[in-house]
């Protein structure tokens, strides 16, 4: 009873930590999206309203991340008796998206001004979307670390998804500012390339967001050293001879355990639960990304362990 009350608690601080992040996340791209899309029409440079257009996707992500958390958070109930974590990913996957459709605009718009490039003129920009664009790189990279850490504090994809938006927004700024110079000093065609290659690492960013969320709903195993780590951990709780079989398969940020023990086969069922109780506990306590250790247990057969030699 102790040790859920302490998970529930550990469970609305991580929710509260997130829903933080988010709040600072929302206000400091409003700021950012306005400030960066009025330096763009005033100071006549394409590659930042294109820049302010991915900053206001921000906004629209970090609010799906509020409707995520507040949804994966929930307990486990009827419908849901595993719980409702799984929903992170589906969110990651929605925030890749979004950031895909983003890209994509912007690619578009670079595309078709590089193509009339010849026929309708690009004017030089001013000064006011250089320093806007500085500004942004500080301020998004500062972000990104910010988001990043609490994602990494919480085990949060969601956060994690939101913090490569921000670093790719950073790196997007990154390309209006050379492609704002460049034009300055002559060349402003480079106005418009500049918002390609802001196309293409918003569209990488988002790929991998998505790769990585659709791995995790797909029930994929856990990485092979945790997977070692957990045998090793096993095999060290007393009474435990060998493990016959043991499978992982990933929960959104989280995993399942299922785990086949071998025991001596004499002993009386009340011993053999209490070993796999032992086992249980030791993998929950031990990784506490674990959302549920399964233990079966089997009678010791030395002759399984030649045949599988």
């Amino acid at each position: 009873m102790t040790e859920n009350c302490a998970l529930h608690e550990a469970e609305i601080k991580n929710k509260e930590l997130a829903m933080r992040i988010s709040v600072v996340s929302i206000i400091a791209n409003l700021v950012l999206a306005i400030g960066k899309l009025a330096a763009g029409v005033i100071g006549h440079s394409a590659a930042m309203v294109s820049d302010a257009i991915h900053s206001a996707s921000d906004l629209f992500s970090t609010l799906m991340v509020i409707i995520g958390i507040n949804i994966s958070s929930k307990e486990a109930d009827e419908k849901h008796p595993y719980g409702h974590e799984r929903l992170e990913s589906v969110v990651a996957v929605l925030l890749g998206m979004v950031l895909m459709l983003t890209g994509g605009i912007i690619g578009y718009d670079a595309v078709i001004r590089i193509i009339n490039y010849k026929t309708i003129p690009i004017e030089v920009p001013s000064m006011l979307p250089l320093i806007a664009a500085v500004a942004s790189v500080l301020i998004k990279e500062g972000l990104y670390h910010y988001t990043m850490h609490g994602a990494k504090k919480i085990n949060s994809e969601m956060l994690k998804a939101d913090a490569w938006h921000h670093r790719s927004d950073a790196l997007s700024s990154i390309g209006s500012f050379v492609g704002i110079a460049g034009a300055r000093m002559g060349l402003p065609i480079l106005d418009p390339i500049a918002s390609v290659v802001i196309c293409v690492m918003i569209m990488k960013v988002a790929f991998d967001i998505m790769h990585t969320s659709f791995t995790q709903m797909t029930d994929n195993s856990i990485d092979e050293q945790t997977a070692a780590e957990i045998s090793k951990l096993v095999l060290e709780q007393e009474g435990v001879i060998a493990i016959d079989e043991l499978r992982t398969r990933s929960f959104s940020s989280k995993f399942y355990v299922d785990i086949e023990i071998a025991v001596d086969g004499s002993m009386t069922l009340y011993d053999a639960h209490e070993i796999a109780e032992r086992v249980h506990d030791a993998v929950e306590a031990a990784f506490p990304l674990a959302k549920h250790c399964m233990v079966h247990v089997n009678p010791y057969q030395p002759a399984k362990e030649i045949l599988a030699e």
